[in-house]
């Protein structure tokens, strides 16, 4: 099974140079609640190994949220929203920016709406909007931007919209400097090798969509696996372009699109990108004994501390 395969993945033996330390910081964004609980009995049985793992695990997570809080600290202690969302845009350059950062901005935008403090509110989730468009930006394929823009779209109307947008054919407004081509374009025609095309081919999103299936399944945020996920903006993709193409691009047309993008790994999870789909374990400021753990800028009751109304 997949969760055996996980398994064996985070248990000795290792490899030269690694550690069980290195092996569940690799995998950390497979953690979720069903790999938990299959550890937790393997070490309840008396299996060190899966002991030292979720050790490990614990450790890794209290260096993130250490990581990310100071990170936060940092973007809230510019003042100004504009310097804020400057330091996020140069942390996403950076490739800062994280899954446990993303949560804790979220965190913020919840504790305030709570505390009546609204303005903070809007503040903290415009500013997690910020990071996602910029990940987005440094996504490394086009497929894998589209599906986690759709992923934090939960109105199945403008999912369909950002698909017919993403599938719908477009112009090239540069045409290769050739005098055949610039004759074409005079008589206005298109270049042989411009014909219009989508910004995303269906074929090669739905083959991403089943890329992530077969990796990730099994990862879930506490409602939803992300496997049901994405068959559910899979199916709206071939429902979309089945409208656009009729019966769909055929391989040639795969092959004559007009961008001539470097064939990339999909199934790294760090191209991926989408942690946000683990959450698996308790969040700290969702534990009542979170403690030193309190977000910037509020009390232990949740109430604004600074710059509140």
């Amino acid at each position: 099974s997949t969760y055996e395969k996980l398994v064996a993945k985070l248990l000795p033996p290792y490899r030269t140079g690694e550690s069980v330390e290195t092996v569940t910081a690799k995998n950390y964004d497979k953690f979720d609640a069903q790999l938990m609980k299959v550890l937790t009995e393997r070490a309840e049985n008396g299996d060190g190994d899966s002991k030292a793992v979720m050790q490990a695990l614990a450790m890794e997570q209290a260096a993130r949220m250490m990581a990310a809080t100071e990170k936060l600290k940092t973007i809230l202690g510019m003042g100004d929203p504009m310097r804020m969302e400057g330091a996020i845009v140069k942390m996403c350059r950076n490739d800062e920016v994280d899954e446990t950062l993303l949560l804790l901005l979220e965190a913020n935008a919840v504790q305030a709406e709570q505390a009546g403090a609204i303005g903070a509110a809007e503040l903290m989730r415009k500013l997690k909007n910020r990071a996602d468009a910029e990940k987005d930006k440094n996504a490394s394929s086009k497929e894998i931007k589209l599906l986690r823009q759709l992923l934090r779209e939960d109105n199945p109307e403008k999912r369909q919209e950002i698909l017919t947008d993403a599938f719908t054919p477009k112009e090239s407004l540069i045409v290769p400097g050739t005098a055949e081509n610039a004759a074409r374009a005079v008589d206005g025609e298109a270049p042989e090798d411009e014909k219009p095309m989508p910004e995303v081919p269906p074929p090669d999103f739905i083959n991403c969509c089943k890329a992530v299936m077969l990796n990730f399944g099994n990862v879930s945020d506490g409602k939803q696996d992300l496997s049901g996920k994405v068959k559910i903006i899979a199916s709206e993709a071939e429902v979309v372009a089945t409208r656009i193409y009729g019966q769909g691009m055929s391989s040639r047309e795969q092959q004559d699109r007009a961008w001539k993008d470097s064939t990339r790994s999909i199934f790294d999870l760090e191209t991926l990108e989408i942690e946000a789909e683990r959450m698996g374990v308790t969040a700290p400021w969702a534990n009542a004994d979170a403690g030193d753990e309190i977000l910037p800028g509020f009390d232990a009751d949740g109430k604004m501390s600074i710059g509140g109304t």
